[in-house]
Order: C-alpha cells, then sequence, then structure tokens
C-alpha cells in the first residue's frame, strides 16, 4: 500500500516533468497523510495537462455521507475496474501523482520500521491515481483522490507485499487520455516498476507522526537505531494481509 508520501521536489522542476501547463508555487512537503490535499496532475479532453489539489482519500459521487464512508486512499490495481468504488474513475478520472519518494513500514516481532523509499536516480516520479468529485446536498464539490497498488517487485517485497503504480513519462499521456484511451488498454501500464528503479533507506520512527513535516524525517539512521538490527531480519517479511480494501 501507500500510506505516507514526500514532494520536495522544486516546483519549476515537477512542471517540466509532468508537462502541466499551471505555473502553482508550492512549498517542499516532507509527511504527506491521508485526507490532507494531494497534488494531481489530470488531462483535459483537449490534451492539456493540469495541476490540481485533491483531498487525499477517494470519495465516489455515489456516497450519501462521506462521515460513514471508509477512507479509500489506495486503489488495488488487479481489481480497481471490477469495485464500484473505482470502476468510474478506471474509465473517466485517472491521474497522476506526482512524488519525490514514500515510506513504508516493515513488521518485525519489535515493532514497525520506516524506510524513505525513492528513485534510485535522484528524480521525481509519477504514481497512476484516480480522482473523483463528491457533491454535497447543498451544492459544494470536493475533489478527492487514491492511488493505485500493485504486488511490490523483488526490492521492495523485502519491506511490504504491496507498493505504488509508478509510471514512466513515456507511459504519462496512454494513462490520462480517458477520452481516447479505454481503462482495458490503461490497465496493461499497471505493474511493477523494475527491481532497481527504487533505493530504500531506513529513517526514524519520527515519521510516524504527521506534524513531524520536515527534512528530518528522511534522514537515513544506522542499524543500531533501527526498530531491529537489520541482520535479525535480513529475511523477507511474511506475507501481510492489506485489508485496507478488501471490500471494495
Amino acid at each position: 500500500m501507500c500510506g505516507r508520501l514526500a514532494l520536495t521536489t522544486p516546483p519549476d522542476a515537477v512542471r517540466s516533468f509532468f508537462g502541466y501547463v499551471d505555473r502553482p508555487n508550492f512549498p517542499p512537503r516532507y509527511n504527506i497523510a491521508p485526507t490532507q490535499p494531494l497534488a494531481v496532475v489530470r488531462q483535459t479532453l483537449d490534451g492539456t495537462r493540469r495541476f490540481h489539489l485533491v483531498r487525499w482519500g477517494l470519495i465516489p459521487s455515489w456516497v450519501k455521507d462521506p462521515s460513514s464512508f471508509t477512507l479509500l486512499i489506495n486503489a488495488r490495481a488487479e481489481t480497481a475496474s471490477q469495485k464500484p468504488s473505482f470502476r468510474n474513475a478506471m474509465r473517466h478520472h485517472r491521474c497522476l501523482v506526482p512524488a519525490s519518494g514514500f515510506y513504508e513500514w516493515r513488521r518485525t516481532p519489535d515493532g514497525k520500521q520506516p524506510f524513505w523509499i525513492r528513485p534510485a536516480s535522484g528524480d521525481i516520479m509519477g504514481f497512476a491515481g484516480l480522482w473523483e468529485t463528491w457533491s454535497d446536498p447543498d451544492g459544494g464539490d470536493m475533489d478527492t483522490g487514491a492511488i493505485l497498488t500493485i504486488q511490490s517487485n523483488r526490492m521492495m517485497s523485502a519491506i511490504h507485499h504491496r507498493m505504488p503504480v509508478i509510471l514512466k513519462p513515456e507511459n504519462f499521456e496512454t494513462w490520462l487520455d480517458v477520452a481516447n484511451v479505454d481503462r482495458r488498454e490503461a490497465e496493461k501500464l499497471l505493474v511493477p516498476v523494475e527491481d532497481d528503479f527504487l533505493v530504500a533507506s531506513p529513517v526514524s520512527t519520527r515519521v510516524n507522526k504527521v506534524v513531524n513535516d520536515d527534512a528530518e524525517v528522511q534522514r537515513e539512521i544506522s542499524e543500531d537505531e533501527m526498530v531491529v538490527p537489520l541482520k535479525k531480519t535480513a529475511a523477507a517479511a511474511p506475507k501481510q494481509r492489506d485489508s485496507q480494501l478488501d471490500l471494495f
């Protein structure tokens, strides 16, 4: 799954990478959490890419009361098009989620060890995302979004059994073009990224608290500072059940 990410790349570099026409000026965010604003890139019917902010946690348009609805921060790539919560978005509301990296926690007998995970090249990356607009009874609209996840590649499997779907720039157009690319064709892009694309570093449990939104949460820690020494958890972690979207 993906429940925490960062966007610290300068705005102009993000704009250049994703090719949107807007010029937003946003501060670096080191610890973006569900329900907070999430940057996404969408494409209009004429092919223009635009920058938007959505609330992280997708709410389908048919939901009556969001307060009683499960927070959908992730969608399983393998089944999203079959689920009522994501079916419409897979057809009509696909987007990209810019990220400098993300965090994942490895379960150990002594607790959860967080890792900061980012492209080995140091570049920004784009997650496959979905968005929807929810309208309240008084006529107000709220854009919301979720990140698609897939079975982990070899590198990530030692930390967690799910990972975000990372799309390469050459596939951005296909994913975003909902007018001309149907969901079956788009689904072919939803595969794990290459094993050597990402690198991971252990970080302190300081990242666990959402209020800690600064560069210190990405500082690599030594083996002695880890929740449990690396040598004791060298083997891949046991398979975990990702229950977040089991009902959807």
